[in-house]
């Protein structure tokens, strides 16, 4: 700062005087010039002085009880509030099966003799695949094959001893007939006469005995008549029995040849034996399972879902996948209502064209529709939900440089996104990265 200084002729000295303080005592001496206590230049420096005091006061009752965290940006994932399509889904994973499989059971227990194909040939329907052999089953077929020889035999007979009743039953019919007609003859040529011209040729005795031939003649031909009538009927059931029995026989032998014609394993189906579980000198019971074959005419997809969902998945729900640049469509057809170790399984099946080359036990990734495809707010999913349960998050301001904690509320949600249901709007950022290091009720997060 410059001083101001006054110059005085110089005088001669003059005594001093009391009270002076300068040496010599002089009238002409010095004067001290008095300074401005506030200059504007003060003024100025001080104003300046007390609005920063000012505004740094204002900063810290602003942010007196407030929890700020300073965190790097580049460790952060950043998400921006978006309005668009929403599709409600689930990821599964399916395994890929034949629309068709035909279990082979062993239907009669026996010793493998003898296996015709391999595992994972190509059988035509009819194809033999194993034989099994059964001595006891056998032996009962030759056993039931020489009743029926025997019970055919008795058949034989009886009808061939009915014909000759018969035939013995109508001679004697005849011959009494004969004599019917002879008595009947004697007798009326007699009756007619008057009593005196009959006593004049015959006795009263001979014609008593004519009489009695012929009525004995009549009732004998009435209960002949009857008597075969009868043996007839009886000699009839017989044959129809003896016939049944036949009939019983072979058809408990066809039943029979049938069981040894099961020993031989035959392919129900054409398709591809995918599995074939019997090794040549293995015995195997009645019900053991064999193998299987797959019908080529088609695939399923068979997945595990969360039992979560089980009240939301049903027939006609859709799904999607990928495979080689192309989305192929899935359509759920049968739900299995057991739930097994929190999981329940679902049968997808391929609307219009599946996809070339898709094989058996091959996984696919499924998106699982749960709802129709609308407009909502969203926000990208991320490890932030674990610590909020979707009830808050730490959204950006304007300048991207601080970020506040915030209460919203989520709804629906798929693998990629959540539905915002309030809190946020279009546009906003939200950090959507874990928030497990900020530690617990920071209001503020300070990007560095």
């Amino acid at each position: 700062m410059s001083t101001n200084i006054q110059v005085f002729p110089k005088d001669p000295t003059p005594e001093p005087t009391p009270g002076s303080t300068r040496l010599g005592g002089g009238v002409g001496m010095d004067r001290k010039i008095e300074k401005p206590r506030f200059t504007p230049k003060r003024i100025g420096v001080g104003a300046a002085a007390l609005l920063l005091v000012g505004l740094f006061g204002y900063a810290l009752l602003a942010d007196f009880g407030v929890r700020k965290l300073n965190v790097e940006r580049d460790r952060l994932t950043i998400s921006t509030v978006a309005l668009g399509p929403f599709q409600e889904y689930i990821p599964v994973r399916g395994t890929v099966l034949p629309l068709h499989t035909v279990y082979l059971d062993a239907l009669e227990r026996g010793q493998v003799e003898q296996v015709f194909v391999e595992e994972g040939a190509s059988v035509a329907e009819g194809d033999p695949l194993l034989r099994l052999a059964n001595p006891d089953l056998e032996l009962t077929v030759l056993q039931q094959e020489a009743d029926l020889e025997r019970s055919r035999e008795a058949l034989r007979n009886g009808r061939l001893t009915m014909e000759q009743d018969l035939l013995r039953s109508r001679k004697s019919l005849m011959e009494i007939e004969y004599q019917l007609a002879i008595n009947k003859r004697n007798f009326e040529r007699y009756e007619s006469l008057s009593a005196e011209d009959l006593t004049a040729i015959l006795s009263r005795q001979e014609y008593e005995r004519l009489r009695d031939e012929y009525q004995y003649s009549v009732r004998r031909m009435a209960l002949t008549r009857e008597t075969q009538t009868q043996d007839s009927l009886l000699a009839t059931s017989k044959v129809v029995q003896l016939i049944s029995a036949v009939e019983r026989m072979e058809r408990n032998l066809e039943i029979v040849r049938g069981r040894l014609d099961n020993l031989t394993v035959r392919a129900p189906v054409a398709g591809q034996l995918t599995m074939l579980k019997a090794e040549v000198g293995e015995s195997k019971g009645t019900g053991v399972r064999l193998g299987q074959i797959d019908m080529i005419d088609g695939f399923k997809v068979r997945a595990a879902i969360d039992e979560h969902y089980i009240g939301r998945v049903g027939r006609g729900q859709r799904g999607q996948f990928d495979s080689d640049d192309e989305s192929y469509s899935l359509v759920i057809r049968r739900v299995y209502p057991e739930v097994r170790e929190g999981r329940f399984e679902v049968d997808l099946v391929f609307e219009g064209e599946e996809p070339e080359g898709i094989r058996r036990g091959q996984t696919l990734h499924i998106r699982l529709e749960l709802g129709d495809l609308d407009e909502a707010v969203q926000v990208a999913r991320g490890g932030f939900y674990q610590a909020t349960g979707g009830h808050w998050a730490y959204v950006l301001d304007a300048a991207g440089d601080r970020a506040t904690r915030r209460s919203i509320a989520l709804g629906r949600q798929n693998p990629r996104v959540y539905e915002v249901l309030e809190g946020l709007e279009p546009g906003e950022q939200v950090i959507t990265s874990s928030y497990e290091t900020f530690g617990e009720d920071m209001d503020v997060l300070v990007l560095r």
